[in-house]
């Protein structure tokens, strides 16, 4: 009996001791499991922390290009002050809430080309007399407020030949938005001679978009008041043409006879040129 007794304790004992490893088998396995799935769940994290900071990064990315965008649309919407990009926009702007900012400077000298149907005209802009008014015709061209336009005015005997009424084409155009003040006026009959480019005005402080070129000297009366009245020298001469005056002179030649002429005459583009 003692042996047999013996025996169970010694079972008993080796049964404890299985149950025991048994235990710290499981103990150890989950132990394993735990440290798998936390090893996962860092790697799914760092996984999440790289994609995270590379979606910042691609934000930052687009944020530059957008900004770069930003600059090269501002080359074609003009700049923070509202000035024209000086190659001039790429979609014409036709209507402004108020007069130009500045966006001339008074050390350049300025030139439009202008290209029409029957050629091209170029003319030296006076930003001695007339800085302001050269300001606003550079303001206007370079928005492209003048380009595919009709010349509707063409007078043989004036040498008359107006334009700048993008949205009627003809006198009863409503302007840009704003007026200008007349500047350096009154101007004297001289001065409208052949090849000058001066505003068209409907009174004192009116003048906008519209304007006229000289083919001939006939438009000097518009300076003489004992012709035209108190209103003698009322157009400010801002310009002068110095390469195509034949091409006014052909123009103006189309006078139908009403001060039209007898086919479309068209604006093609105004480009300003400084230096």
């Amino acid at each position: 009996m003692g042996t047999e007794k013996r025996e169970r304790q010694k079972a008993q004992r080796a049964a404890r001791i299985e149950a025991e490893r048994a235990a710290e088998a499981r103990a150890a396995r989950i132990r394993t499991i735990r440290n798998m799935v936390l090893a996962g769940v860092a790697i799914v994290a760092v996984i999440f922390l790289m994609s995270m900071l590379s979606s910042c990064s691609s934000s930052s990315s687009d944020g530059a290009t957008t900004a770069s965008t930003g600059a090269t649309a501002s080359s074609t919407t003009g700049d923070a002050k509202g000035c024209p990009p000086k190659d001039g926009a790429t979609t014409p702007k036709l209507d402004f809430t108020k007069a130009p900012p500045t966006c001339t400077s008074a050390s350049k000298t300025y030139a439009a080309v202008i290209t029409t149907t029957e050629g091209s005209v170029t003319v030296a802009l006076d930003t001695t007399k007339t800085p302001k008014t050269v300001n606003n015709f550079v303001f206007l061209a370079r928005w492209g407020y003048f380009d595919d336009t009709n010349l509707f005015r063409t007078e043989a005997a004036t040498g008359i030949i107006q334009g700048g009424s993008p949205h009627t084409n003809d006198n009863s155009d409503p302007g840009p938005g704003y007026t200008i003040k007349d500047e350096g006026v009154p101007f004297p009959s001289s001065a409208y001679s052949a090849g000058a480019l001066a505003m068209a005005n409907s009174g004192p402080n009116s003048a906008a978009g519209q304007f006229f070129l000289l083919a001939n000297d006939g438009g000097r009366y518009l300076g003489d008041a004992a012709q035209v009245g108190t209103g003698a020298g009322s157009y400010a001469v801002f310009g002068k043409v110095t390469k195509g005056l034949d091409v006014l002179v052909k123009i103006s030649k189309l006078d139908d006879g009403s001060s039209a002429p007898t086919k479309d005459v068209k604006i093609q583009t105004v480009k300003i040129t400084e230096s």
